[in-house]
């Protein structure tokens, strides 16, 4: 009998909420989690994007005071996820060389970075923070989790930009099908709203510039798209083989079966307008996965709101799924909660597990004029999604050509 993986436990911190379930049944009503952002640097450097999708909840309000001085943002996000999801498994008992962690970034702690040089120009070397370097590292998030839980058996960080997290939890189900561990805590973070990052990204033109309506700013699918919408927070999930799950009569949210990671190398920052690479990662997950693409009943897509990006996963898809495609529900997520950058995929993940645990498809909001070359079934209001065994997907894709996706089936028991 093949060993199965499966997801026992979810956290999430996230523009919708401070944690998973709060996101959830936000995103389900249709709410939208960005705002103008009231930060005095925003006048000071005349940033031109003035929203994004700040956390619901501050750190400062979960963590120790002494935790949020020794983590940047981006680890305290994870950590808080981490926690959530660590509880929501109901703390499994597991030998610590047995319990591993796979938890991405996709740029990692760039307050703590920025923050020390300007400390460094206006102070000098002496008042730059000792804990500047584990703060600012990209494996400090999953450094944090590791030692919180006692993980000693690999702690792993993907940094593949905005396919960080999805490339982070298909690393997780190849390690569990290995046999090598018992558990991974997997996901990701980001926390990136910050002047400089939102300069560079709003100067390459890949941000929305509807300032004075910052709700409806990230419209995927949408004729009059510009651009996504800057995000931050993390998610997590809880994974460990069936056999594991079930001696410790845990509860299972669903099984993850497939994931994939090709790249592009094709363009820096634009995708390949072909999307034979995203395709490939596709069939790849629905291969490892033993599945078809006419098993597929829902997608939470990766469609940033970007004019050329969603076009081009659109073109993907119907690379795997032609005239099928149709018949899948197809949910846009990031209109609600921005775009998390490396965290995307663990959050989207989250909404994929629990799509198929209540079988029910997340809406896609702001869509008014759907673009007519991108004629895919969107969710605009909450799906009930079919009986019996059904499969989905998650789909994620990162300058450099980066591609990951992974595939969950529902739980059968």
């Amino acid at each position: 009998m093949s060993t199965k993986i499966v997801v026992t436990g979810i956290g999430a911190t996230t523009p919708l909420g401070g944690d998973a379930r709060s996101t959830w049944n936000a995103l389900l009503a249709g709410e939208s989690g960005i705002s103008t952002l009231e930060q005095a640097w925003v006048a000071q450097y005349e940033i031109p994007v003035t929203f994004a999708g700040q956390a619901k909840v501050p750190a400062a309000e979960i963590l120790t005071p002494q935790e949020v001085k020794r983590l940047d943002p981006s680890s305290q996000f994870a950590l808080i996820a981490a926690r959530e999801a660590w509880a929501d498994a109901g703390t499994p008992a597991v030998e610590p060389e047995r319990l591993a962690v796979e938890f991405a970034t996709g740029i990692g702690g760039v307050w703590t970075l920025l923050d020390a040089f300007d400390t460094l120009k206006e102070r000098g070397p002496r008042r730059v923070l000792p804990m500047t370097v584990p703060m600012l590292m990209p494996n400090g998030p999953a450094a944090a989790i590791g030692m919180d839980i006692a993980a000693r058996g690999g702690v792993r960080t993907s940094v593949s930009a905005c396919a960080s997290s999805t490339e982070a939890i298909a690393n997780a189900l190849n390690r569990l099908l290995s046999g090598e561990v018992d558990v991974v805590v997997a996901g990701g973070c980001e926390a990136a709203i910050h002047p400089l990052p939102i300069a560079a990204f709003a100067s390459m033109h890949a941000l929305s510039r509807r300032n004075e309506d910052p709700a409806k700013a990230s419209r995927p699918y949408d004729v009059n798209r510009d651009g996504f919408v800057m995000g931050e927070g993390g998610g997590a999930i809880v994974l460990e083989t069936e056999a594991h799950a079930k001696a410790r009569g845990a509860k299972i949210y669903a099984e993850l079966v497939g994931g994939a990671v090709t790249s592009d190398a094709y363009h820096i920052t634009a995708p390949d307008p072909e999307g034979s690479g995203a395709a490939r990662a596709v069939v790849a997950a629905l291969k490892q996965a033993n599945a078809q693409p006419e098993d597929v009943a829902h997608i939470n897509a990766h469609a940033t709101s970007t004019p050329v990006g969603d076009i081009a996963e659109y073109t993907a898809l119907k690379r795997v799924f032609g005239d099928h495609l149709g018949n899948i529900a197809v949910s846009a997520t990031k209109a609600s909660t921005g775009h998390l950058l490396g965290g995307a995929g663990a959050i989207e993940s989250i909404f994929t597990i629990l799509a198929l645990h209540e079988r029910t498809a997340p809406p896609t909001i702001n869509l008014d004029e759907q673009d007519p070359e991108i004629p895919l079934d969107v969710v605009t209001s909450p799906r009930k999604l079919p009986d019996g065994p059904i499969l989905a997907i998650s789909t994620s894709f990162g300058f450099g050509g980066h591609n990951a996706v992974i595939a969950f089936r529902s739980y059968q028991g």
